[in-house]
């Protein structure tokens, strides 16, 4: 991954040189900061290609490095927790993370799970017009990360964009909560099928009353499908 930036935020310093030390061998270029305020100002500044976020931070936790980070943003960011540390993943996922650490973390597992994160995003950001999905009142982009509804463009949240796309994009094919999961976040293992039902609720209330001529369809007993009427 030579030329990747990736920004690491910890406050662990001893952590923060291992980091820096092994992905400078793996070619990336790496900057590492120690709290949350630094953590937003080095993600405006660096521009990284992917952000390795520590969940308990000194001035502003993860959590909250991460909502600023969703504000203007769908790069990449990999959450790290402590082992038996208290942290509700899904509120994580709904929040817009990628993937999930655990301390302490095997190095080359971490690398494996960041070239996977950067595989991902980089698909999504490589495509030309021809991933444009449309039908009445609605156009998605996931190259441009862009929702319109009655040609209107639409705040939403990249994970809730990037699970209607796979639903849009395969009209009238029903998704298990696994397969969404699989496709979406890419690490079922690490998966909780709560936070799918959740973006599908937060999908509905903006899609609602959009069209008579699809919906965001429950398949009971199995999961979701994108459907359109004739």
């Amino acid at each position: 991954m030579i030329g990747t930036k990736l920004l690491v935020v910890d406050d662990d310093a001893n952590i923060c040189d291992i980091l820096k030390t092994y992905f400078e061998k793996e070619g990336y270029e790496v900057l590492t900061v120690s709290d949350g305020v630094e953590g937003v100002a080095a993600f405006r500044s660096f521009s990284p290609d992917l952000v390795l976020l520590d969940i308990m931070l000194p001035k502003m936790d993860g959590q909250q490095v991460l909502a600023e980070i969703r504000k203007e943003s769908a790069k990449p960011v990999i959450m790290v927790t402590a082992k038996g540390e208290v942290f509700d993943k899904v509120l994580g996922l709904e929040m817009g993370a990628d993937d999930f650490v655990v301390k302490p973390f095997d190095m080359k597992e971490l690398s494996a799970r960041i070239k996977a994160v950067l595989r991902r995003y980089q698909s999504h950001t490589h495509q030309d017009d021809s991933d444009v999905i449309r039908f009445e009142n609605f156009e998605i982009s996931q190259d441009r990360f862009e929702l319109k509804l009655r040609g209107k463009k639409i705040d939403i949240p990249p994970k809730e964009l990037q699970l209607l796309y796979c639903l849009a994009s395969n009209p009238n094919r029903v998704f298990s909560r696994e397969q969404l999961l699989e496709h979406v976040w890419d690490f079922a293992f690490l998966g909780d099928s709560r936070t799918v039902d959740v973006h599908i609720k937060r999908l509905r209330e903006k899609l609602e009353g959009v069209s008579d001529k699809w919906c965001l369809k429950t398949v009971w007993g199995i999961g979701y499908k994108f459907e359109l009427y004739n």
